[in-house]
């Protein structure tokens, strides 16, 4: 999942940024609300977490104004504010949750795959597609009783496909949910990815397509035995 960090603490904004790579995500970071503005112009985020207290153009109004614009993602607000009001208005300008300063990062976690769960219309944290199950919580996948170890880039692919199924992916909005801004790996090396990931569900049923010229989707198998000859 590709999660935008709008925080003008520098300290602040490098932890948040560290524990929730290391759980999956591709974060990028900006330091205003204007430059939040200009990234949103031309990029796609799939969930925003948004600091209260923004040097000049606060988060309330980020929030209203992307709102504004007709940007749907989840927005969690971060703030140190506790007055009742503070949260009222920011829910009514849009935003979809809140969590007050100092937190911990465990409940972060939890309320950004709650907001998740919610925008994709979900209802457990586990996420299934034939024998495939996909435990975003405890960060564990199973098929058929068997646990499959995927690597992080892995679980960030299966997961964007896994959320979007039987649907296709497009290939650049797959690669942005993996790495961001972090220009790690190219379009090319995604296909390393694809080529991983049928290897360990190919044995369970569960086939990654590539649609030529557009991206991925999952597909079962045994439902498509003419789709395996080509």
């Amino acid at each position: 999942m590709r999660l935008l960090l709008v925080e003008d603490d520098v300290m602040v904004a490098s932890g948040i940024k560290l524990g929730l790579s290391d759980a999956g995500y591709a974060v990028d970071w900006v330091g205003s609300a204007e430059r939040a503005e200009d990234v949103l112009q031309n990029e796609t985020f799939d969930i925003a977490v948004i600091d209260l207290g923004l040097p000049k153009l606060d988060g309330l109004e980020l929030t209203r104004r992307l709102r504004c614009n007709g940007l749907t993602m989840p927005v969690l607000i971060l703030t140190a504010r506790d007055a009742l009001c503070d949260r009222v208005q920011g829910l009514d300008l849009g935003a979809d949750d809140y969590l007050l300063k100092p937190f911990e990062l465990p409940e972060l976690l939890a309320r950004l795959r709650a907001l998740l769960r919610r925008s994709q219309a979900a209802t457990s944290a586990t996420l299934s597609f034939g024998a495939l199950q996909l435990d975003t919580a405890n960060h564990e996948a199973r098929a058929n009783g068997q646990s499959i170890e995927l690597g992080p880039r892995e679980w960030t692919a299966i997961e964007y496909l896994l959320i979007h199924a039987p649907k296709p992916v497009n290939k650049n909005k797959l690669l942005q949910a993996m790495t961001g801004w972090d220009k790690g790996i190219t379009l090319n090396a995604i296909e390393v990815y694809m080529s991983r990931l049928r290897g360990k569900l190919e044995p369970h049923g569960i086939g990654v397509r590539c649609i030529r010229g557009f991206g991925y989707r999952l597909e079962l198998l045994e439902a498509l035995p003419d789709a395996r000859a080509e």
